[in-house]
């Protein structure tokens, strides 16, 4: 598990340093997720190219669609929305780029119809957006990107849930909307399934970790005395070596305590019994 863990740290910390060093238009660090589970460690990484897909999940086109009834919703994953064509045409998107880019600076964007004039709302940034796994009991089947509005009067959201499917892209197609903003979707896509790395084997775990510790302890002890005895007192060949007389008789002195702990357990030897016999009255 300690070594799960570290895995985990590596590739999360990995991920950060790769979005800094992209600049401003990296996607959101939060489209990253590592866990680990039994012998295996989790790695999704939505936005990392994959054969067909150099954007990874992000759509090519700039932004997702989908409508309910008189609701239309877009949204980009882990990234603000582009619009070179097809623009979300509204009466309000003040806070997400304006009459002239609407869209363009937020990651969700939810319009419905009031009174016959769309109406739009910011429902989702890509500076609030959290990524969990779909079931916890099946982690390779996919996550859910959980973006939040962030502002205003109140918090909308839009959940959409990334099903691993390595052999095609489908969605999305279903919106649903619980109380007073919330909304959900789901597509298919190769970016929903994880990349598994297997760690066979329990290891020593910590007592592997102490062992490995107290040898490269002693082996510093030894160098150093040894560098010691060398340059500052002069003594060279085998006998600069720090206390190579205990070292030596060390096996010596590791045969008889074996020898006297295996006598102690065993009882007397046959040679070491007394030799008075008994004698009849």
């Amino acid at each position: 598990m300690a070594r799960l863990l570290l895995l985990a740290a590596i590739l999360s910390c990995a991920a950060a340093a790769s979005a800094a060093a992209a600049g401003s238009s990296a996607p959101a660090a939060a489209c990253e997720l590592s866990f680990p589970d039994r012998d295996r460690l989790y790695n999704y990484s939505l936005a990392s190219p994959i054969p067909k897909f150099p954007h990874g999940v992000l759509s090519e086109d700039g932004f997702y669609k989908v409508a309910a009834n008189d609701t239309v919703l877009w949204f980009q994953l882990c990234s603000v929305m582009i619009f070179n064509h097809d623009p979300p045409r509204c009466v309000d998107c003040s806070n997400c780029g304006g009459p002239s880019h609407c869209g363009m600076e937020c990651s969700a964007l939810v319009t419905d119809d009031v009174g016959g004039y769309p109406v739009c709302k910011t429902i989702g940034r890509a500076t609030s957006t959290y990524v969990n796994v779909i079931d916890e009991k099946k982690p390779h089947s996919g996550v859910t990107v959980k973006m939040i509005s962030d502002g205003g009067k109140s918090n909308c959201s839009l959940s959409v849930s990334i099903v691993c499917d390595p052999s095609r892209v489908q969605g999305p197609n279903l919106l649903e909307k619980s109380g007073t903003c919330d909304y959900a979707t789901s597509l298919r896509h190769p970016s929903g399934c994880a990349k598994i790395i297997y760690v066979h084997g329990h290891g020593w775990g910590w007592f592997g970790i102490l062992l490995i510790i107290s040898l490269c302890l002693f082996g510093g002890y030894l160098l150093a005395g040894t560098v010691y005895r060398y340059f500052m007192l002069g003594v060279h060949g085998i006998d600069a070596i720090p206390n190579l007389e205990f070292w030596a008789s060390l096996p010596h002195r590791t045969q008889g305590l074996v020898m006297s702990l295996v006598q102690k357990f065993r009882g007397p030897s046959e040679g070491h019994r007394s030799s008075y016999t008994s004698v009849g009255f």
